[in-house]
């Protein structure tokens, strides 16, 4: 059991904003148990040797193929892992649930989705919302691959506005059953799914309703033909019409009304998934880009060895690293606070329930920014490949097709953008994140004299820790502002919003990967970290350019005159580096370790 000591020491969610953090407080990959390394292995080994080598089969809209993928990966155990041993899985914690994500979606995006509607929004919602009787019957057959699992929720006027759907739910005259009728579409492994997780709404109910539906053709049950899609193309996607299914009352998904919560739950679990599934991508882009770059001659030197090409290299690994650092720091916090909810007594749904929800703001903040880093990742790896990249016989062009989708599902970016500080002003507001007193304490020093005196740098990390403090008042500064002019109104300043998401993303993500690398050099010594470090550097300081740009966006959206004036130069006070790094010799640094080991190495 946790002591109270250790329970202080996990943040809550949002709370990174407004608490500093040691970085022996943080789970890094460097962390990795022994079991989780062999679990990595065992994926790393099974993508290697089944997938990667048939790719083409994917590109060719092979769904027969992605289903005979997925029930090997269900002989493994991989659909497993976070199912409690009792119902047939092996009960592993989050950040091993993260980890197979994260490296059996490498290959190919069919599968990353593939996997991510089954064992996420597919098994998930029975897992944590299902009855005794249901998870005994449904659960068990999900975990081993014997049934796979789709999610209904989507239809033609229902997508971000998730609880609009018009798929009615009719309770027949005998009282045993209900009749839906709707239409759902976008519907992950629609085509070889032999359950389905279906949201409808039962008379004129406030908010839809779960129903676990058995897939049976002969019960009102019809799919549209496949959808022929820019990327994840062999992932079976399909609508899927329903005229008077019979669904028997029994496999109603927790209470009548709870749609619209067990929707919203099930998606801050997949949003964070999401992240990871985008991170092995990152990953062998960057190897494949290396390898390309070492191999290709022009000029009779191998284009690996121009500066353009190492400036791509060294921001691409970067993000990465920085993805990787965020993504396996916010599991390990969510791990933490589940297990926490389990020794006060919680069932292990409801631990596992309000452990997710605890860090939203987290997962909306990974899903925003690793899926625009894998977007931009394999656009640069098509620049590298050149004409090449843009030929199917190169993986680049595949790899770029399959990273857009990620900017989409899961809740589009915008939505989440806009999550992040909606979340965070909430929290605030139930009393969770004290956010009024430090955003008052901004206020009165942008009031002040700012100091003159010299600062002590001698300390590793110290000016960037110093740099991640001040943005977290750039943030506090734009956004306790906004929240006094506008109030609860604010959610309709979208613009806004988004400027104040990106700031807060952007500290989030350079916070996570400062921390990451001073802990590694505390453990390794400075010299063996010396890439990691430049990484974390480089990082902050696109983070730093971001948010001075986001931040005079938001305050000239709603700040005039003197108020304008003073907060832009708060602005600038707050983004100023005392020594301003040398970002040509940290890119020349991380391109030059990279290209010395022809992959991504950290």
């Amino acid at each position: 059991m946790e002591t109270q000591a250790e329970q202080d020491n996990i943040l809550r969610g949002g709370q990174f904003l407004i608490k500093e953090t040691a970085c022996e407080d943080i789970f890094t990959p460097e962390d990795f148990s022994e079991e989780q390394k062999m679990m990595r292995d065992t994926v790393k080994d099974f993508i290697d040797r089944e997938v990667w080598p048939n790719k083409e089969k994917f590109e060719k809209k092979d769904y027969a193929f992605t289903e005979e993928i997925m029930r090997k990966a269900g002989e493994l155990g991989l659909l497993s892992i976070a199912v409690p041993e009792e119902l047939g899985g092996m009960g592993m914690g989050f950040v091993s649930t993260m980890l197979v994500c994260d490296y059996i979606s490498g290959a190919t995006g069919s599968l990353a989705t593939a996997f991510g509607a089954h064992t996420g929004i597919g098994t998930m919602p029975i897992l944590l919302y299902g009855t005794e009787e249901q998870k005994k019957k449904y659960v068990p057959r999900l975990a081993s691959g014997e049934w796979f699992g789709s999610y209904c929720l989507t239809e033609p006027g229902a997508g971000s506005d998730a609880n609009s759907g018009k798929t009615k739910a009719v309770l027949s005259e005998d009282g045993k059953h209900y009749l839906i009728s709707g239409q759902k579409m976008w519907i992950s492994n629609a085509g070889f799914c032999n359950l389905m997780i279906v949201f409808a709404r039962i008379e004129d109910d406030k908010y839809i309703t779960g129903f676990i539906v058995e897939y049976d053709p002969d019960n009102g049950i019809t799919l549209g033909e496949e959808e022929h899609k820019l990327g994840i193309r062999a992932s079976s996607t399909r609508q899927v019409f329903f005229n008077d299914t019979k669904v028997p009352v029994e496999n109603v998904l927790s209470e009548r009304g709870d749609g619209f919560k067990i929707a919203m739950n099930a998606l801050n679990i997949g949003r964070i998934k999401l992240a990871a599934a985008c991170l092995d991508a990152q990953r062998r882009v960057i190897t494949n880009s290396v390898k390309y770059a070492n191999e290709r001659v022009q000029f009779k030197t191998p284009i690996a060895q121009f500066g353009a090409i190492k400036s791509k290299l060294a921001e691409m690994a970067a993000t990465m690293y920085a993805g990787e650092s965020a993504s396996y720091r916010a599991a390990k916090n969510i791990e933490d606070r589940i297990a926490i909810r389990q020794s006060q007594g919680n069932t292990h749904q409801e631990a596992e329930l309000k452990g997710v929800e605890e860090y939203a703001i987290e997962c909306s903040i990974l899903k925003v920014a690793v899926s625009e880093d894998i977007q931009h990742c394999t656009d640069e790896g098509i620049q590298i490949f050149g004409g090449m990249g843009f030929s199917e016989d190169t993986p680049m062009e595949a790899a770029w097709r399959d990273a857009r989708i990620s900017r989409i599902y899961e809740g589009t970016n915008e939505i989440n953008r806009m999550l992040t500080v909606g979340m965070l002003v909430k929290k605030a507001m139930k009393g969770h994140v004290d956010l009024l007193t430090p955003a008052k304490n901004v206020a009165d020093e942008l009031m002040g004299i700012p100091s003159f005196d010299t600062p002590d740098y001698s300390q590793l990390f110290s000016e960037e820790k110093e740099m991640i403090g001040k943005l977290k008042k750039v943030f506090l500064m734009v956004a306790g502002s906004a929240v006094q002019k506008y109030g609860p109104a604010l959610e309709e300043h979208q613009q806004l919003l988004m400027a104040a998401a990106d700031i807060l993303i952007e500290i989030y993500m350079a916070e996570s990967v400062i921390l990451r690398t001073e802990k590694l050099a505390k453990r390794d010594g400075e010299d063996k970290a010396d890439t990691q470090i430049a990484m974390a550097r480089l990082y902050l300081y696109n983070a730093v350019d971001i948010i001075t740009q986001k931040g005079k966006e938001g305050i000239a959206s709603f700040a005039e005159g003197d108020e304008q004036r003073m907060m832009l130069m708060g602005l600038k006070r707050f983004t100023k580096y005392t020594n301003l790094p040398n970002v040509v010799a940290l890119r020349e640094k991380i391109a030059d370790k990279v290209i010395a080991e022809n992959e991504y190495c950290f």
